[in-house]
């Protein structure tokens, strides 16, 4: 017999964007439907948010959230950026990795060690980072990066696929391994689902959760640094748009704020849904507040979609 629940919300998210795409590409196929449009959605916008969304879908797993997602990659920006424009690739890549790492870190010690809420700790983190951006940014755009860094994104190894979606699909692949095959990931699930009995269990809870936010904040900064790589800008304004992208595509994703639920498959499908409605709003000249709202109503169906759906769960027990 088919189970018509469970293929209903394994496949909803992918009839939803293909949904998306295609009443666009009626609406619009002179403006969206066309290559140049796509390209720029698959290469320019979905990597980052893709990225972004990873460490988002970690955090929430643990029952946590990342706050400061978005303020630490313009912190480490605003600390590499003079170096890789010097073509100090090395030393820019250390300090950048450096300070995402040390942020995430203080995140993991500020839930574990202090016992501060997830989202005040991350909140406060997220103050500090951004401040320190602006004060070391004066507020301005760093720009005039070198050929051969933008490189690392705009050129193609791969002969017609830009470097900055293999590396995309690289760490993809890496924390699919992480989380569906190997012992840590198992742990990650256990402690989100629930902390005490995974500690009871033997786990390291405390530790998990601390290693999680450590990688949050290296994809921050990976991000930060392709985004530099890419757009040949450093900008300090860009730390909302990306915190509030990658809450809204994991939850749309179907990782639970319960803990102990997600997917960075789903992950990448509900990234590309927020990405494609923001290029669709564009397309149909929405202005950017507009956007906002219809990202915000998005994180909030979705809250409510994983409310109902738990609550139809146990009406049936």
């Amino acid at each position: 017999m088919i189970n018509w629940k469970k293929n209903f919300d394994t496949y909803s998210r992918v009839l939803l964007l293909l949904l998306l795409i295609g009443i666009m590409a009626v609406a619009r196929p002179g403006s969206f439907w066309t290559y140049e449009n796509i390209a720029t959605v698959m290469f320019q916008q979905a990597p980052f948010t893709i990225l972004m969304s990873f460490g988002m879908t970690l955090a929430i797993i643990t029952k946590g959230i990342d706050k400061s997602m978005g303020s630490v990659l313009v912190l480490s920006n605003a600390l590499c950026a003079p170096f890789l424009k010097a073509g100090q690739y090395f030393l820019g890549v250390f300090l950048a990795l450096g300070i995402g790492g040390a942020s995430g870190a203080l995140n993991g010690l500020l839930i574990t060690r202090v016992g501060i809420a997830p989202f005040i700790a991350t909140y406060g983190v997220d103050f500090i980072a951004l401040g320190l951006a602006f004060v070391l940014t004066n507020g301005g755009y760093v720009y005039g990066f070198s050929d051969s860094f933008r490189l690392l994104t705009n050129g193609t190894l791969i002969p017609g696929v830009p470097n900055i979606a293999v590396i995309t699909l690289l760490i993809f692949l890496v924390l699919f391994f992480i989380t569906r095959k190997t012992i840590f990931g198992r742990q990650i699930y256990s402690v989100g689902h629930n902390f005490n009995a995974a500690t009871l269990s033997g786990i390291h809870a405390k530790n998990t959760v601390l290693i999680v936010y450590i990688i949050n904040g290296l994809l921050a900064t990976v991000t930060g640094i392709l985004y530099i790589s890419r757009l040949n800008a450093a900008d300090p304004n860009i730390s909302g748009s990306f915190t509030l992208d990658s809450i809204a595509a994991t939850l749309i994703g179907g990782t639970s704020f319960g803990g102990g639920k997600g997917s960075v498959v789903n992950t990448v499908i509900g990234a590309l849904i927020i990405v494609f409605i923001r290029n669709s709003m564009n397309v149909l000249n929405v202005s950017t507040n507009w956007q906002q709202v219809m990202v915000g109503a998005v994180i909030v169906i979705s809250v409510f979609y994983e409310w109902f759906t738990n609550r139809m769960a146990k009406a049936e027990k």
